[in-house]
């Protein structure tokens, strides 16, 4: 809100300019209360560097107000003391000398790029409709083969009307893909950027709109955003940096973002979990996912890294536990708790111990893994406490040990409940690292199979056609075989010494995972053969950190991803297989 006062005072500033040169002194304490407000944020230094951040050709433009004001009052004082007959002439040159100033070349390309986002945005709409008809032209040879009838239609939903609400990594299966074909030999097509800020949740995409969150570090604190981009272009359609608070009325700047949005199945609201590892005092957040207009959050004393599931009107997201240095919880060793989406209301509560996984909800029933000093999965009854109450069932359902802490999301396949588990995180590195994808049985909670991995899993397990592929942290990417038992089919590493510790994207045909260090690659999924790599971090700034943390998203022929120096990234490829 401050940017955008501040925007208001500086139009209000300069655009009486041409109006008093002829209306006279009259409007100068207007100018002056504008520029008054400006000044104002002098005394408010947090809130001036983030407009510096932010906007910073404001500040270029409060000076050259300045001194420009400093000059037209000179001028207007000199013009009221000279002869009359020397007003047409003075005022005459400053029409000219306004028209000089025009930079006609910057208006020139600005009209180009103009017209190349129309193009690329034209371009990409005829491709995906395209390939769309592709695909169902398919679809009905396929039934007449089959011997149905193609004109009677098909149940299957539209891809852009999903029939459950797309969660991190798309949905249940996080294979963070929506179909469009698997584009190879990628080129960068798009960035969105801020200075000093990195992308480490993932994006979500549906339809035409990437849905995207921030974090810039500014010690002792941090701060976020939440975001929505065209697909076609990366054009910002919406900003939301900045909250009301339900309580007081004052307005609040968001945390910093780990967690990924997800969206509810009629597309009207994101919700998304706030803060990093070190933070406490966080909220879910629901936003309007038209407007990005925040509609309430819900408070916790921890944080939620984890990404929320939902299913109807119901959220379900972890509180994952502040630890000390003696890895212990410094107060609340954490929770996971239900929010009703359309009024904000809090439903339930339920201990779990660090549940920083991101869960999913199905069939009334939430699956969420615990982290440290928790090591398992729990499945929880998602109805209200007055509903469980009438109908005598408990919350718990039930309660899987894992021999890790289980930190990785949950992903469901069939009648399967995948999690990663291991002893090192995405800061520290164990001496002696181990890891373990287990299998559950979706109603009991028994183990199905476990495959053992060289190190964690701190990603989501993507799984399609049978076959489940994961991400393990020291650099290997793993495909196991679904309907045997967990064999491992192929295992590769990606690159020399680089990590990975966000999840694949699996296509019918290929992998594309991001590593530690910023090189987004890709793999053949029948084999794990290399394809092609591509360094998505920006080359002035390399990520020294180690956070590019952002799991890849395909959708319509286009590979979407964030990254610690190098914005949120769009590329296209020039074969779609």
């Amino acid at each position: 809100m401050t940017s955008i006062l501040l925007d208001f005072n500086l139009l209000s500033l300069f655009g009486v300019v041409p109006v008093f040169v002829n209306t006279g002194a009259a409007l100068l304490p207007a100018i002056l209360a504008g520029l008054a407000s400006v000044l104002g944020l002098l005394f408010k230094p947090r809130e001036l560097l983030r407009l510096c951040l932010r906007k910073p050709w404001v500040p270029v433009l409060v000076i050259g107000g300045a001194v420009g004001g400093y000059f037209l009052i000179s001028g207007l004082v000199n013009m009221a003391s000279a002869p009359a007959e020397t007003a047409g002439p003075t005022d005459s040159r400053q029409r000219q000398d306004t028209r000089a100033g025009t930079d006609w070349a910057a208006v020139a390309m600005e009209r180009i790029r103009q017209k190349e986002r129309g193009w690329r945005k034209s371009y990409l709409e005829e491709r995906d409709r395209r390939m769309e008809l592709e695909k169902r032209v398919g679809q009905l040879e396929a039934l007449a083969d089959a011997g149905q009838d193609p004109t009677s239609g098909t149940d299957e939903p539209h891809p852009n009307e999903p029939s459950e609400a797309p969660i991190y990594r798309g949905g249940a299966t996080r294979c963070g893909y929506d179909g469009g074909g698997s584009p190879v030999k990628l080129k960068p097509f798009w960035e969105y950027n801020e200075d000093f800020t990195m992308y480490l949740a993932s994006p979500l995409v549906i339809g035409d709109a990437v849905y995207g969150a921030s974090c810039m570090l500014d010690p002792p604190s941090n701060y976020g955003a939440v975001f929505c981009l065209d697909a076609a272009t990366g054009e910002e359609r919406w900003y939301a940096d900045i909250f009301k608070d339900p309580d007081t009325g004052e307005e609040r700047e968001l945390k910093a973002f780990f967690s990924s949005p997800a969206v509810s199945a009629d597309g009207k609201h994101l919700v998304i979990g706030q803060g990093l590892h070190v933070d406490d005092d966080c909220e879910l957040i629901c936003l309007d996912a038209k407007t990005g207009a925040v509609r309430w959050v819900d408070p916790t004393p921890l944080h939620i890294e984890g990404s929320p599931a939902i299913e109807g009107d119901i959220v379900v997201a972890g509180a994952g536990a502040v630890e000390g240095e003696d890895l212990k919880p410094k107060g609340d060793p954490g929770f996971v708790f239900a929010v009703r989406i359309s009024d904000g209301k809090r439903l339930w509560k339920y201990p779990v111990n660090d549940p920083e996984s991101s869960p999913v909800v199905r069939d009334g029933i939430a699956y969420i893994g615990s982290g440290l000093n928790g090591s398992a999965v729990v499945a929880l009854r998602t109805a209200s406490d007055e509903e469980l109450m009438e109908q005598g069932l408990d919350r718990l359902v039930w309660k899987a040990d894992t021999p890790y802490p289980a930190v990785g999301a949950v992903t469901l396949v069939d009648d399967l409940v995948l999690i990663g588990c291991g002893n090192a995180n995405y800061v520290f590195m164990s001496p002696n690292s181990k890891g373990v994808v287990m299998a559950l049985d979706r109603a009991t909670g028994e183990i199905r199979w476990k495959a053992d991995v060289s190190n964690s899993v701190l990603g989501a397990i993507s799984a399609r056609d049978g076959k489940a592929v994961c991400a393990v942290l020291d650099g290997e990417v793993v495909a196991l075989d679904l309907k045997d038992n967990g064999k491992i089919l192929w295992r590769k590493t990606v690159r020399e010494r680089s990590l990975l510790k966000a999840g694949p994207a699996l296509t019918e045909t290929h992998v594309y995972l991001l590593t530690h260090d910023g090189y987004l690659c890709v793999l053949e999924a029948v084999d794990g053969r290399a394809v092609e790599q591509h360094y998505v971090n920006a080359t002035d700034k390399p990520g020294e950190m180690g956070l590019s943390t952002s799991s890849p998203f395909v959708s319509g022929g286009k590979v979407f991803v964030g990254s610690e120096t190098g914005g949120m990234r769009c590329y296209v490829g020039e074969d779609l297989r």
